[in-house]
């Protein structure tokens, strides 16, 4: 089976939990959502729809030249979980190598992550708050993902703009602390936002998360700053 595949590479997670560890990434083509702020927006097909096809043989030989001494593999996007029936095979061979796989996900697809997560380490799940992506709401697509993804190893993450509305945001902690309050809540700020004030809101935000949720976090995007990938 092959896959729509925008890159492989190898360069340090920026994000989240596992910021500054060595990971693998291959980044799948497509997404279901069009964030106002998406910063991989060559991988969500508007535009110029530009990827390769590669199967599962080729992917592999990519990832093994790349990762000797890295934490995992990070599959990324776009949105990975559209292309399910490759990674069903792809996290199983992965996993027969003895390989990490950590995947990074807009959290919307909870029956095709019922479909793979058996093979899955860790799963770094977006909340997408409508106030700051201009998408519709997908509370309900959240909720029943973070149910599922509770039986792994999970952290959330919620992009903060300026445009983001405070009830938005506690209503996203609610979701998580519903589900188990001990999952850690990344607050991540808008990168095109950090000169405008955003790193306040996050903290007003922090705030008021930190009194149902029992970690929450703000954490930049560290690579940006470091001018990678």
């Amino acid at each position: 089976m092959n896959a729509k595949i925008l890159e492989v590479f190898r360069s340090i997670q920026g994000e989240g939990k596992y910021a500054g560890v060595p990971q693998v990434f291959v980044r799948l083509f497509e997404c279901n959502m069009h964030c106002v702020w998406c910063d991989t927006p060559a991988s969500i097909g508007d535009g110029k729809r530009e990827y390769k096809e590669l199967d599962l043989e080729n992917i592999l030989a990519q990832v093994n030249a790349l990762y000797e001494n890295a934490h995992s593999v990070s599959i990324t996007g776009g949105e990975p979980l559209l292309q399910k029936d490759f990674l069903k095979s792809f996290c199983h061979a992965l996993h027969l190598e003895g390989k990490k796989v950590y995947l990074d996900t807009n959290g919307t697809l909870p029956d095709a992550l019922k479909e793979i997560i058996k093979d899955i380490d860790i799963i770094a799940m977006d909340i997408k708050l409508p106030s700051s992506t201009k998408q519709k709401a997908f509370w309900a697509e959240h909720k029943e993902f973070l149910k599922i993804a509770a039986h792994k190893e999970v952290f959330v993450k919620a992009v903060i703009s300026l445009d983001t509305k405070a009830q938005e945001v506690l209503k996203a902690a609610k979701l998580v602390a519903g589900i188990d309050p001990g999952i850690l809540f990344i607050l991540q700020p808008n990168y095109f936002d950090m000169k405008k004030g955003v790193i306040e809101e996050c903290v007003g935000h922090q705030k008021l998360c930190a009194k149902i949720l029992k970690d929450v976090r703000i954490l930049p995007q560290v690579h940006k700053f470091m001018k990678l990938r």
